[in-house]
């Protein structure tokens, strides 16, 4: 395994450092002042098309490892994205946006990429990739631990055009006419949706979204995923989600999401009717590196923060960068940094020469490893800044919020661990 970075990666890591010392960082009281302004609103803020503009203008656009893309950067490895993500991970609010780097698009670019038709790609992959509208991601589902996707309720009922009342017959419940046999021409879905990211923004044009077609299937084949334009009949934006209190307004929030007797055409599935767990993994996969890396960013962020606290701060007759428990701290921060920095970017050669599947394993340690590492050294930094560290005066309450929330995101600790400690007891030496 060689880590050294080759020049396509220094390249474009240097000119995205300056753009985010000349651009990125000098907008972050900018975003907040002008997310202030307008408190109702769910649109990008417009200092983020603005940075949305430079960032193309720099060739610094779509720098996420797709086969199909749009921008300037070439098609990049997961070992190449991993040291640009992570410096995008300083900035959280601004960076993987200006960048089009941002949850949920880049995992629905890569689901269109890889399960699209010609024409899904035309028609959202294309728009997508050059930033004229967002997209969400329908998944979690109130009603059930959508912690084990097989439990996702929502219907995806085939049905013809001819026949659109749900007439239901025999013990089973299936529909006796207009598509009991799979046959039709719609989709008709009907579901309520939760922690949808993005949907909250009015510029979200398409939601991907994944229900049952078939409940009599196999466990694993039961699901599909569906393309839903935002403006179908039937789809509500039911309300927004705070995290810890925080809207996430700069990156269009989560919602809740009610899908009532939703027709689409059966031309909308993505990849086939009954592959929807299967891409939903392949989605996970790369999404869960991805907030990996940029959790490493986050946490340097938060030491550089604490390291200029600790020593312009005086307590007790000196700063509080000499007493040794700060040392300590820091000390074991830069050891946890760099071990899971280590196990990411093991984890992104593994995914680049071996597959996702054989680099599951990994996938999982880092989903568990990175957020615990990424909560501890937050909560540390919070105690060097004392009071202000929970105030709205610095980033650390809303990473703190950000990486309690990453232990649940794309699969809790738990689900996680097991999957991880069944693996590892299955092993033969």
């Amino acid at each position: 395994m060689d880590f050294a970075l080759d020049d396509t990666t220094q390249r474009l890591l240097s000119a995205l450092d300056d753009f985010m010392q000349e651009k990125v960082y000098p907008a972050e009281p900018v975003l907040e002042a002008q997310l202030a302004e307008h408190p109702d609103s769910w649109s990008p803020p417009p200092i983020v098309e603005e940075l949305k503009a430079e960032a193309k203008r720099r060739g610094l656009w779509n720098l996420v490892p797709l086969d199909q893309r749009g921008g300037s950067a070439a098609a990049l490895t997961n070992l190449q994205y991993a040291p640009l993500c992570e410096l995008m991970g300083r900035s959280p609010k601004l960076a993987p946006a200006a960048t089009n780097c941002a949850a949920p698009d880049t995992g629905n670019m890569e689901l269109l990429r890889a399960y699209g038709t010609d024409d899904q790609r035309r028609e959202w992959l294309e728009p997508l990739l050059d930033g004229r509208i967002r997209s969400s991601f329908c998944m979690t589902e109130p009603d059930v631990a959508s912690s084990d996707a097989t439990n996702i309720q929502t219907s995806i009922r085939r049905e013809s055009d001819s026949g659109r009342r749900d007439v239901r017959d025999g013990r089973d419940g299936r529909d006796r006419r207009n598509g009991s046999d799979g046959s039709g021409d719609h989709y008709v879905i009907n579901g309520r949706k939760w922690w949808s990211t993005g949907a909250m923004n009015p510029g979200a044009a398409l939601f991907i979204v994944m229900g049952k077609t078939d409940p009599d299937s196999e466990r694993h084949r039961q699901q599909s995923m569906v393309l839903v334009p935002r403006d179908t009949e039937g789809v509500t934006v039911v309300r927004p989600l705070t995290v810890f209190g925080y809207s996430d307004r700069d990156h269009g929030g989560h919602a809740e999401v009610l899908f009532e007797n939703v027709r689409v055409p059966v031309a909308n599935v993505l990849g086939g009717e009954g592959e929807g767990f299967a891409m939903a993994q392949a989605r996970l996969g790369p999404g869960r590196i991805h907030h990996c890396m940029r959790a490493i960013g986050m946490a340097e962020r938060a030491l550089d923060l604490g390291r200029a606290r600790a020593n312009e701060r005086v307590a007790f007759g000196k700063p509080i960068a000499e007493h040794g428990v700060i040392r300590e701290w820091f000390a074991e921060a830069r050891m946890e940094i760099e071990a899971n920095r280590l196990l990411v970017l093991k984890t992104a050669w593994l995914m680049d020469t071996v597959g996702n599947r054989a680099a599951h394993s990994e996938i999982q340690a880092i989903k568990i490893s990175v957020p615990r590492m990424l909560e501890k050294i937050v909560d540390r930094m919070i105690q060097v800044f004392g009071a202000a560290g929970v105030s709205q005066d610095s980033p650390l309450a809303e990473f703190a919020a950000g990486a309690r929330t990453l232990r649940l995101a794309d699969g809790p600790d738990e689900v996680h661990l097991n999957a991880l400690g069944r693996a590892e007891l299955k092993k033969r030496d």
